[in-house]
């Protein structure tokens, strides 16, 4: 890859992880709530989703995403 279009990176920073980790435990609630027939927790989940999206952007612009202020080693 020419160095005028920088690899983006493989979405591997604590932004990424932190997101994608509420993500998945609101789909595992969700699932399960959806199973027991507990529509309520069902959309609780969904909210938590919404939430976890929310929380990977915060720390996106935090600099804790890709190529981050907070991210990026010395040497950089």
């Amino acid at each position: 890859m020419s160095d005028e279009f920088p690899e983006p990176g493989e979405g591997n920073s604590l932004a990424a992880w932190t997101a994608v980790i509420i993500m998945l435990i609101a789909f595992a609630i969700g699932t399960v709530a959806f199973f027991f027939d507990l529509p309520v927790v069902v959309w609780a989940s969904a909210v938590l989703l919404v939430i976890g999206l929310i929380v990977g952007a915060v720390l996106a612009r935090m600099g804790y995403g890709i190529n981050g202020a907070k991210t990026m080693t010395k040497d950089n």
